[in-house]
């Protein structure tokens, strides 16, 4: 596996620390104007010094934003109150942010995330490192450092990855090695970008318990782990034991689904990530068909808003 490192990145802090301090001094650079247009400065009021109330509100652009360019993107995202995006890569998105894009490119959608109250929080791709074939692996890292080049570039903080899945004939305990191996090779290369790589629980080998087996082995701090608000998360021992496994590790973003939902415990687990005071994003993740993806995210934010004001009145008590 190659360690090859990153050109120097204009900041080259810590990643896990260079996240937090971007995050809060990005939002704070946004002011109380932002939480204004979403109407939770009203609802916080009283509470403003909770840990929870630093969480924040944004769009992954995997389906609800697939057929919008960057224009549109930001446009809708402000009007939803959704001040923070994650990009979906290798599927043609008509945003266009590919590996493909010239340095110019990269420039411009810096900057247009930089004049506009909508950041640029990280890439989504779908790099994955469980295969058993060596050669696969290995593409997948050097693919992932060209995603976090990019994200660097366009003004990102972090690239989403994949574990993802246990094989036939292989041992699992093979899988999580190898998994581990790959990502502290991809998170000595984020840490020369000041990139966050985040590992999102996602297929066989990202349930809960898992992904902590495979932090256990993971020695790069810039490897953070990204929750995807699944309704495994809550088998097993329950969803508070299962997050209690991972919380030492979680990242600074999230991927959340339809608040409405009763198979997954919401609640519990904005209850669960203001009690311990998690200042990261919580994305939204949507597919549903709706005649309306503007008022359906105005929708999604507002439920997640009385959420969280819900579980600060609680801690406050």
């Amino acid at each position: 596996m190659k360690e090859n490192l990153c050109p120097i990145a204009a900041n080259r802090s810590v990643p896990g620390e260079l996240s937090r301090r971007d995050f809060l001094g990005q939002a704070m650079a946004a002011g109380a104007g932002l939480l204004a247009a979403t109407g939770f400065a009203h609802a916080l009021a009283g509470e403003k010094q909770a840990p929870g109330a630093k969480m924040r509100f944004g769009l992954t652009s995997y389906e609800w934003g697939r057929d919008w360019d960057l224009p549109t993107m930001i446009a809708n995202c402000q009007k939803a109150g959704a001040f923070g995006v994650e990009l979906r890569t290798s599927l043609k998105y008509a945003h266009g942010v590919e590996l493909e894009i010239s340095a110019q490119r990269r420039s411009e959608v810096r900057k247009q995330f930089a004049d506009s109250p909508v950041r640029l929080v990280g890439i989504a791709c779908s790099e994955r490192f469980d295969s058993p074939n060596p050669q696969e692996v290995e593409a997948a890292i050097e693919k992932s450092k060209g995603y976090l080049k990019l994200s660097r570039d366009v003004g990102a903080t972090g690239v989403r990855v994949f574990p993802n899945d246990f094989h036939k004939d292989v041992p699992r305990e093979r899988t999580i090695a190898q998994i581990a191996k790959a990502l502290n090779v991809v998170g000595g290369f984020a840490a020369e970008c000041g990139q966050q790589v985040r590992l999102e629980a996602h297929g066989s080998a990202g349930d809960l318990p898992t992904l902590r087996a495979i932090m256990d082995q993971v020695t790069q701090r810039s490897v953070r782990l990204k929750l995807n608000s699944d309704k495994r998360d809550a088998k097993g021992q329950g969803f508070e034991h299962n997050l209690n496994l991972v919380k030492d590790f979680m990242g600074d973003t999230l991927h959340a689904h339809d608040f409405r939902a009763a198979d997954f415990p919401n609640q519990l687990q904005i209850d669960l990530l203001v009690k311990m005071g998690w200042s990261g994003w919580v994305l939204l993740e949507a597919s549903e068909e709706v005649p309306n993806r503007v008022q359906a995210m105005k929708e999604q934010r507002e439920l997640w808003e009385k959420m969280v004001a819900s579980s600060l009145r609680r801690l406050a008590r």
